[in-house]
């Protein structure tokens, strides 16, 4: 089979043909039909992402297709199924072996691309807004880097919750993505001052960042007092430190969400919140936005589209 190969960290990784892979015990393996491109990619092929795997190995977290075999011991989900699942890793190829308890049965109406660009960004908004920061219907949420794959879901995922969404991103085009998505207020970060904007709007109550560095900064200013702050990654390249001082003086609440891990460890809020995610769908509330689509041979230049942040929503590579 043909798979994205990644033989050595921060080096371009190439399209080989490589011995298709068995399922083992608790296991099924999918015939790849599309995988979602996220930043974690970029990070793993540098060698510094929190779950980088053992060289050599195949990229691609987020992955749709059909189930095309059973490992021992394995009766679900069955042959012919159409699934999604967060694998991790091993996207970027035909085929895949992926764990059994991890698989989506996705709806009869949902493309595999849409599959495949669903689960990380709107599971990460969802547990982020429901779980997490138990966000409340009339509450201002101020989304970062609001046209991106995670900014989207978390403006529709907000305004369903019944939140005001104030959007913050760079220029006019993404702006305009950002208010189609649901905003009702919009943010160019490019020319405008986010701290005074966000402030005469009357503060916000929720934060959610995806980007990090100085735009962290001003949203951090521009909280009410008993706020709660969420950061779900740093895609402006700078980690920002938090002063303990100002947290404390206006009763501010830091909620750390890592999407992924809480399938190790409570995967249950995984579960109980794609469950709802995909019954949104059903009813026709949420639509994943797909700005790049890529055959498997492009993936360089997907992932490539995405560091350059030249995308809107998600960026998707097709296995056909």
């Amino acid at each position: 089979m043909r798979a994205f190969l990644t033989e050595a960290f921060d080096s371009p990784a190439k399209l080989q043909n490589i011995q298709m892979p068995i399922p083992s015990k608790g296991e099924v393996r999918i015939k790849i039909k599309a995988c979602a491109l996220n930043f974690a990619d970029i990070l793993m092929q540098k060698g510094t992402y929190q779950d980088t795997p053992e060289l050599p190995f195949v990229g691609g977290l987020e992955i749709s297709g059909v189930v095309d075999d059973l490992g021992p011991e394995t009766d679900r989900p069955t042959i012919g199924a159409r699934v999604a699942v967060f694998g991790g890793q091993g996207g970027f190829a035909e085929y895949g072996c992926f764990d059994a308890n991890r698989m989506v049965v996705i709806p009869d109406n949902m493309s595999f691309e849409e599959a495949a660009a669903f689960q990380v960004a709107y599971g990460t908004s969802h547990v982020a807004l429901n779980y997490r920061a138990k966000m409340q219907p009339g509450e201002t949420l101020l989304v970062l880097g609001a046209a991106g794959g995670v900014g989207l879901t978390a403006i529709e995922v907000g305004k369903l919750m019944g939140a005001r969404v104030i959007a913050c991103a760079r220029g006019a085009e993404k702006l305009e993505i950002a208010r189609k998505a649901g905003a009702d207020q919009l943010i160019d970060s490019d020319t405008q001052d986010l701290r005074e904007e966000v402030l005469a709007l009357g503060g916000a109550d929720v934060v959610y960042d995806p980007i990090g560095g100085d735009l962290w900064k001003a949203a951090f200013r521009a909280c009410k007092p008993d706020a709660r702050l969420i950061p779900i990654g740093f895609a402006g390249g700078e980690v920002p430190q938090i002063p303990a001082n100002h947290v404390m003086v206006k009763n501010l609440t830091i909620l750390g969400v890592y999407w992924g891990a809480y399938l190790k460890f409570k995967p249950e809020v995984v579960t109980d919140s794609l469950r709802d995610l995909f019954d949104w769908y059903s009813q026709g509330k949420l639509k994943p936005h797909i700005s790049h689509r890529f055959p498997l041979e492009d993936t360089a230049e997907a992932l490539a589209t995405l560091k350059a942040r030249k995308s809107t929503g998600k960026v998707v590579v097709t296995m056909d």
